[in-house]
């Protein structure tokens, strides 16, 4: 299984594949677990051949502590891949080799998707991604970009990006992969004891029932109810909790008759930061 970490061999291997053949690519910051070996699986199912970037982004990450305390597992992180497919392409590039020894992200206009829920309490986060993705899709140039849905404001910005700069690739959401306790799976779920990954379960448990009330109570009523769910769990300490429609992200006051939401929530436990979402109709 080939790991390229340049520019100059990744262009080299690219361009000695067939071409209009079909070309995937799965964007990872590595410490893979089975939520991305399913997007990578959906990509070898709709593409003849696939890249998986394996790059720990400096650029979104809002504090250098959080950056050092980042999983590096390339090894295993192969591994995993070999298990799925021996002919997927792994580019593990360097952030000289992407940035050209000057890390710093482009600024965009995502139309105010970035400016709320991860916007408001990760300053510069959303230029990182769409710094970094950004600069994979015009290396790469795949045909279809996967994504996972646990990041559903990312998902929506990056579509944003894509659009707005006219990048001709189709960008795949997918569906969150939960572990049995239905907690999110997540490189950073690593960090919690077994206790307390145990009590990070009640996060999507608290938003299960959350869609549920949503059925019949209004907004207010339902985030109202949400915040004192969490304050009964003293380990999870709850950043955001918001209900906003699928398009805009914009967190709604009140439903409409035709109206498609999602719940978002940003909790800490154990020093540990986890976002979920759950889609409420």
């Amino acid at each position: 299984m080939p790991v390229i970490t340049t520019k100059k061999e990744l262009d080299q291997h690219l361009s000695s594949l067939p071409k209009n053949s079909g070309l995937g690519l799965v964007p990872t910051m590595g410490a893979l677990h089975l939520g991305h070996a399913a997007l990578v699986e959906k990509a070898i199912m709709e593409n003849r051949f696939v890249v998986v970037s394996i790059f720990v982004n400096p650029t979104q990450f809002d504090t250098k502590e959080d950056l050092e305390k980042y999983p590096d597992t390339l090894e295993k992180d192969v591994s995993l891949l070999a298990g799925i497919s021996g002919d997927i392409l792994i580019f593990a590039p360097t952030a000289d080799e992407i940035y050209n020894h000057k890390v710093q992200s482009k600024t965009y206009d995502f139309e105010g998707l970035d400016k709320i829920m991860e916007g408001a309490f990760r300053n510069g986060h959303f230029n990182g991604v769409g710094t970094i993705v950004e600069t994979l899709l015009l290396l790469i140039k795949p045909d279809r970009a996967y994504f996972g849905e646990k990041d559903f404001q990312q998902l929506r910005i990056i579509k944003k990006l894509v659009e707005k700069n006219n990048i001709p690739v189709a960008i795949i959401g997918c569906p969150v992969i939960r572990e049995p306790s239905g907690l999110a799976m997540s490189s950073r779920n690593e960090r919690l004891s077994e206790i307390l990954r145990k009590e990070a379960s009640s996060i999507y448990k608290i938003l299960q029932a959350a869609k549920v009330e949503f059925g019949t109570k209004n907004v207010q009523y339902v985030k109202d109810w949400a915040v004192r769910q969490f304050e009964n769990h003293p380990d999870l300490k709850l950043e955001y909790f918001e209900i906003s429609d699928i398009d805009t992200l914009t967190p709604i006051q009140r439903k409409k008759p035709k109206g498609k939401y999602r719940a978002f929530v940003a909790v800490y436990i154990g020093g540990v930061r986890l976002i979920d979402n759950i889609a409420l109709n």
